[in-house]
């Protein structure tokens, strides 16, 4: 899998939590997979379509998710966050996915994505389609953050 595509999902993913989140994130292990199957409880799928196509991964756990919703929303009673953590995350993918869209646009590359669609595999069940996937390790304060990138130039 290439570098250009790859990276634009990895250098966004640094950028939203610099940004949003004041921290770094450390890239960790790179392992080949036969799948993008999220290896966490909570997965942010994005669906990639245009000039490559494939499906993007982010997964983390719940402890994770917890932290990432408490930096972005203070105020939330520690009750309401099973409630609320959704949308925070979906969020924050929204906006990975708009960055790594913008550094596709920069570099002359045409494709879609869809909007970021959030799982939690331990109240449904995700199918994914198998296929040759890079898994890169994101580690934060907050936790391991999973990236599994399944691509293909059409």
């Amino acid at each position: 899998m290439k570098a250009e595509l790859v990276n634009p999902f990895l250098e966004a993913a640094a950028l939203v939590f610099r940004q949003m989140l004041q921290m770094e994130l450390v890239r960790g292990k790179t392992t080949i997979k036969k799948s993008p199957a999220p290896g966490y409880e909570v997965a942010i799928v994005i669906g990639i379509t245009g000039e490559v196509t494939g499906t993007v991964v982010y997964s983390m756990n719940m402890d994770t998710v917890r932290k990432i919703v408490q930096k972005l929303m203070p105020n939330v009673e520690p009750g309401a966050i099973e409630k609320e953590y959704k949308d925070v995350v979906g969020e924050v993918g929204n906006m990975i996915t708009g960055n790594a869209l913008n550094v596709f646009l920069k570099n002359d590359k045409d494709l879609d994505v869809t909007v970021p669609r959030v799982v939690d595999l331990r109240k449904q069940e995700l199918k994914l389609s198998d296929g040759v996937t890079l898994g890169l390790n994101l580690y934060s304060p907050f936790g391991l953050i999973e990236v599994n990138i399944c691509m293909n130039e059409a």
